[in-house]
């Protein structure tokens, strides 16, 4: 599957057009909240990498692993506000080398350490993490058993993990299903039982499901008319061609939750030990 047909993860150059407009020089010291208002590529930013660290109950001694860390954001918000120490697994080459080289501005290469691998490909031998996150990342994978079954590895027993995620709510129409597989790269969508059920056959114990899907639609449909709205200051500082990919992107996105076919789940899973 092609990401880059996804428009959020093309050109991710836009980040470095982002602090230019802000003044900063390159390759100048950053900190964390210098970039959170453009390095976290999932909704509602640090709050909801914030709610991911109270349920996980991560601080100074967790070893965290995050699946799909993107440019770096959430790694870097966990990191600084927690103390924890992460992983942050990235399979897109150019988002991994744009995170390493904006956490080292930050001054945390030491906390986050970032891997561009594919979390179903080979990985180091790792021992058990005490957390995994995944910010809506895991609806671009289409063989939900065989993650699960990785994930339920990196846990070991009595781990913990935090997911926001795409379930679908409704069949789609052609070309809807188009847009998802196209424009969203989601390959695969499942029903939130279905989805949940591949857990618990994994070895995890659904503690929590929380609807998002109300706040996910709004929040979606707000933020395509602001981008909109602003379309003039994106095009000066980031040009043409990549205003109207992200504009097409958060238009579609909008459209689909608005239409009732996707919605949007945080899932709050518990790994448990096996009988032997």
């Amino acid at each position: 599957m092609n990401l880059k047909t996804m428009k959020l993860y093309s050109q991710v150059e836009r980040v470095h057009n982002e602090l230019r407009a802000r003044g900063f020089d390159a390759d100048a010291p950053l900190k964390v909240s210098d970039l959170t208002p453009f390095d976290q590529y999932h909704y509602f930013g640090s709050e909801a990498v914030d709610v991911a660290a109270r349920v996980l109950g991560i601080g100074p001694r967790s070893r965290v692993l995050e699946i799909g860390s993107g440019i770096g954001g959430p790694a870097r918000h966990l990191a600084e506000t927690t103390g924890c120490e992460i992983v942050a697994l990235e399979l897109q080459r150019d988002l991994h080398d744009t995170a390493v080289a904006l956490t080292r501005r930050c001054g945390l290469e030491n906390a986050v350490h970032h891997v561009c691998g594919d979390v179903l490909g080979p990985l180091p031998n790792w021992a058990p993490f005490d957390s995994i996150v995944s910010l809506l990342v895991f609806l671009h994978i289409p063989d939900l058993r065989r993650l699960f079954s990785v994930c339920r590895r990196l846990l070991g027993d009595d781990g913990r993990m935090f997911i926001e995620d795409f379930v679908l709510q409704r069949k789609p129409s052609p070309s809807q299903l188009d847009e998802l597989q196209v424009k969203v790269a989601c390959p695969d969508l499942r029903s939130l039982p279905a989805y949940t059920a591949e857990l618990q056959r994994a070895g995890f114990v659904v503690n929590a499901v929380t609807d998002m899907s109300a706040r996910w639609t709004d929040f979606t449909r707000q933020r395509a008319a602001a981008f909109r709205d602003d379309r003039r200051r994106h095009v000066s500082v980031h040009g043409e061609e990549i205003t109207n990919g992200l504009d097409d992107f958060y238009s579609t996105v909008a459209g689909l939750f608005a239409a009732g076919v996707v919605g949007g789940v945080r899932i709050d899973a518990l790994s448990v030990a096996t009988d032997t």
